[in-house]
């Protein structure tokens, strides 16, 4: 089954809630209206600094967002990738989507002059590191956060 991916449209919005809302769900966490509809205008806006959204389609149906951005490094002096959400539909994993996906931003990064793309997961997404074992490379890296003032 052959899987489109195109840029998110205005007349996305209702599908793009409905996967980016069962992502979150599948972290364990939610967002508010006010945060839908802000990530929602700048997914379409202008501004390079933000987000951009690409979906899945797979017969006239998406089933799979990704959102990325470019940002600057300090150890680089081209911008880099950063993929931040990666979702596809139960129903359509082991068809292509979450590869197609991440191709597509790797297709966007090597347009932009972007040399390096990179993303986090929990370690307990065993289903989508056996994807992403097959496309990218591990680092050693761990994550530390501010916690919650």
């Amino acid at each position: 089954m052959p899987v489109e991916i195109r840029p998110l449209t205005s007349a996305d919005q209702a599908e793009w809630r409905r996967l980016w809302t069962d992502y979150l769900a599948f972290y364990q966490t939610s967002v508010d209206d006010a945060v839908y509809t802000s990530t929602f205008a700048r997914l379409l806006g202008d501004d390079p600094a933000d987000f951009t959204c690409l979906l899945a389609w797979i017969d006239g149906r998406p089933v799979g967002l990704t959102h990325y951005l470019f940002h600057r490094h300090a150890w680089r002096i081209e911008n880099v990738c950063y993929l931040q959400d990666l979702y596809a539909d139960p129903q359509a994993r082991g068809l292509g989507v979450g590869r197609a996906l991440i191709e597509a931003v790797y297709a966007a990064a090597d347009a932009a002059g972007a040399p390096s793309v990179y993303w986090l997961t929990q370690d307990f997404n065993h289903t989508a590191r056996r994807l992403y074992d097959r496309v990218a490379t591990l680092t050693p890296f761990i994550k530390y956060q501010r916690p919650a003032p």
